[in-house]
């Protein structure tokens, strides 16, 4: 089952939802902001309550 969470776009400052992967402990990729379409660079870890989180950076930075 996907876990649901929500980000801020780095580009346009717009809520976005994300669906992850509970089980991976770090993983790297890129997805396009539903809003503005711009590259967002997503980095996925296991927090340290057990839960994924997720940091969203420009893709350009």
């Amino acid at each position: 089952m996907l876990n649901e969470l929500i980000i801020q776009c780095p580009y346009c400052g717009e809520f976005i939802t994300l669906f992850v992967e509970p089980g991976i402990e770090s993983h790297d990729y890129i997805e396009d902001c539903t809003v503005c379409c711009r590259p967002i660079e997503l980095h996925q870890e296991i927090g340290a309550n057990g839960e994924p989180e997720i940091d969203a950076r420009r893709d350009d930075d």
